[in-house]
């Protein structure tokens, strides 16, 4: 079969597994219903990466990757007892910065070129988990960060304007 049709054929299970989904919770009780969905989420990011494995594409795998981490962080949240003084929303943080760090991981197993671009909002998400989670030093670095990544983007947009306003070199 070619790739043409493997992708229509897989595009059409996830279609038809999301409309059955849908409407089991239609009629389930609530309960199950509620758990059905919880994993609503991790079980579309499961349907993406399986799809980008089975057609050794990175596509899918991004947003596999994606959701599978926000389904994570949602049933962390909603299911796990933590201790009192721990801030929930790290943990969500860091289960969805786990997913992104998937993708890396994924499309260097399965495809031919790794996608290291993931690590870059994984990474800044993973801190921002931990500044939550730790705070103390974690949490004062993200607040001068604040600071520091308008200045930032203020300096980079000088250095465009002046490169693009700078004379052209003529070859000779």
């Amino acid at each position: 079969m070619n790739e043409k049709k493997t992708n229509g054929v897989v595009g059409g299970i996830i279609l038809i597994g999301i409309g059955l989904v849908a409407l089991l919770g239609q009629f389930v009780d609530i309960q199950v219903g509620e758990m059905i969905g919880l994993l609503i989420l991790p079980v579309l990011g499961l349907i993406f990466l399986v799809w980008g494995i089975a057609a050794h594409n990175a596509g899918p795998m991004i947003p596999g990757g994606i959701l599978s981490g926000l389904g994570l962080g949602i049933i962390l949240v909603e299911k796990v007892s933590w201790p009192q003084d721990m801030d929930e929303g790290g943990v969500f943080m860091l289960a969805f910065a786990l997913g992104w760090a998937l993708i890396t991981v994924l499309t260097a197993v399965f495809t031919p070129k790794v996608h290291w671009w993931p690590l870059i909002p994984g990474g800044i998400i993973a801190f921002i988990g931990l500044a939550i989670l730790f705070g103390g030093v974690f949490l004062k670095t993200l607040s001068l960060m604040n600071l520091v990544w308008p200045v930032l983007l203020i300096i980079l947009g000088l250095f465009v304007i002046y490169n693009a306003r700078k004379p052209k070199e003529k070859s000779a």
